[in-house]
């Protein structure tokens, strides 16, 4: 892997007593909440918008929830093969490939076009649409390289790719009648299974989910999506590898949201990467410090986790609220003690940890809506010496400059849509390179300085990323 710049510093000192006491007692607690509680069988996809949820009582409070359990169906193999070479559409398949008709639905345990969606088969071979359409195959969970040949030969395409639950891998490929495109790009796949604790010792074999993490993130099954306003598709390539993975960790404003319009820059960061990174994005709406300890989402990060990973976490909306009384943390004590945790258990692991301070929301543009956590995150920073993303400051200066545009970054006073997460994501991946990580080389080339203070023009965004699915709305604010 290429590197530029340098390595941020940090002093092999001892973890104080606090945090280790701290570590431990989450660590024996949240297995033992966790021990009492069965999983049940996974949520069925619904493309219902706005259908209702099922109830969150003591969700936060660690009782009256559910846990769900996200992978292979009950009593299905575990799918096994890891490189595939898919044509679609008509014609003489190349050698080595597997031919895919137009009209192959997806089955567990097989593979073919997902979500309700089915393709045109192109007279030339490859297959396009003037919707958009998914395609999934079962796969262990891991790090793929997928490779792409875009493109028809009687006619233009225009293709943006997804993958998974809408993340951003590929904004645009356009090619003219005739032309084919290759791309590449990683994908991260993951469900929700961890290594299982020895006999007697604490600790949960299952990630405790509930009904906003989406089916498409948590399974045994890698699932491709095609948009825009004519998507060609003519072969898949899928094989493993092993790269530096970005691990995120956070919250609404973070996830790999559902719903169109609505986004988060958690899943536009990857198409800002070659195809020499994955990026796991592992935050969820509602989550806070020690939610994620408790569900053992930070568990299944680090079981997976390994020496030179990042791990990108950014807590605080949900953090702060007082009337949240069992996963409130104040800025200046417990946010700093259990923040510090995720920075130790990184380091540990040989990862470098970087802290990003939560945008501002719309309301707070003239103002502070967060309290005393933007210079907690500042202080933690100099403390820990880590390295640290602003958005707390960037996002006020970004949103004073978005003048009419501004609108149209949010969903609603807290949550973005697509443009809105886009620059958001602009802001972070320009933070891992102002603070000079390893990193920050493997961002695409045509990645250019992103200044705050001169945003992008909604004018110039085009970025579709509207699928057939449709999720919950983001809870918190």
């Amino acid at each position: 892997m290429r590197h530029s710049g340098i390595h941020m510093k940090h002093k092999n000192r001892p973890l104080p007593l606090m945090l280790l006491a701290l570590s431990a007692l989450l660590t024996v607690g949240s297995a033992r909440l966790f021990a009492q509680q069965a999983p049940t069988s996974g949520p069925a996809l619904s493309n219902a918008e706005g259908s209702a949820p099922a109830t969150r009582a003591g969700r936060r409070g660690g009782g009256g929830a559910r846990a769900i359990t996200a992978g292979i169906p009950s009593g299905a193999p575990a799918p096994t093969q890891t490189d595939f070479k898919f044509y679609l559409g008509t014609g003489t398949a190349p050698q080595g490939f597997t031919q895919v008709g137009a009209d192959l639905a997806y089955a567990p345990g097989k593979f073919g076009f997902d979500s309700n969606t089915m393709p045109t088969a192109l007279p030339d071979g490859g297959v396009g649409s003037a919707i958009p359409f998914a395609f999934s195959v079962d796969i262990p969970e891991g790090n793929y390289r997928v490779t792409v040949t875009l493109g028809d030969k009687a006619g233009e395409s225009t293709t943006t790719l997804l993958a998974e639950t809408r993340r951003l891998m590929v904004e645009r490929v356009h090619t003219d009648a005739g032309q084919l495109a290759t791309v590449s790009y990683i994908v991260n796949v993951r469900n929700s299974h961890l290594p299982p604790p020895p006999t007697n010792a604490p600790g949960g074999s299952e990630v405790r989910l509930d009904f906003l993490d989406q089916p498409l993130t948590w399974d045994d099954k890698l699932t491709l999506e095609f948009t825009n306003s004519r998507p060609c598709v003519r072969t898949i390539e899928i094989h493993p590898v092993t790269v530096p993975t970005i691990f995120i960790m956070g919250d609404s404003t973070v996830t790999d949201q559902p719903r169109d319009p609505g986004a988060s820059w958690g899943q536009m960061l990857p198409a800002f990467f070659k195809d020499t990174v994955a990026v796991a994005n592992h935050a969820t709406s509602g989550e806070t410090l020690k939610s994620s300890i408790t569900a053992l989402r930070l568990d299944k990060v680090l079981s997976q986790m390994k020496k030179g990973d990042y791990l990108l976490c950014q807590f605080g909306h949900n953090d702060e609220k007082q009337s949240w009384p069992q996963t409130y943390v104040d800025p200046e004590t417990t946010f700093k003690a259990y923040m510090s945790v995720y920075i130790a258990e990184a380091r540990r692991r040989g990862a470098t940890p970087v802290i990003i301070s939560m945008m501002e929301r719309k309301n707070g543009i003239n103002g502070n809506t967060h309290g005393g956590f933007p210079k907690a995150y500042e202080e933690l920073a100099a403390e820990q010496k880590v390295a640290f993303i602003d958005n707390w400051k960037n996002s006020k200066i970004m949103y004073a400059a978005m003048g009419p545009d501004l609108n149209a970054a949010f969903n609603d006073s807290t949550h973005h849509r697509t443009f809105g997460a886009y620059e958001i994501a602009k802001l972070v991946a320009q933070g891992l390179r102002d603070n000079n990580l390893p990193i920050a080389s493997e961002l695409r080339d045509d990645f250019k300085p992103f200044d705050p203070a001169h945003p992008d023009k909604l004018a110039d965004f085009s970025t579709p990323m509207k699928i057939s699915i449709n999720g919950q709305s983001p809870r918190g604010n």
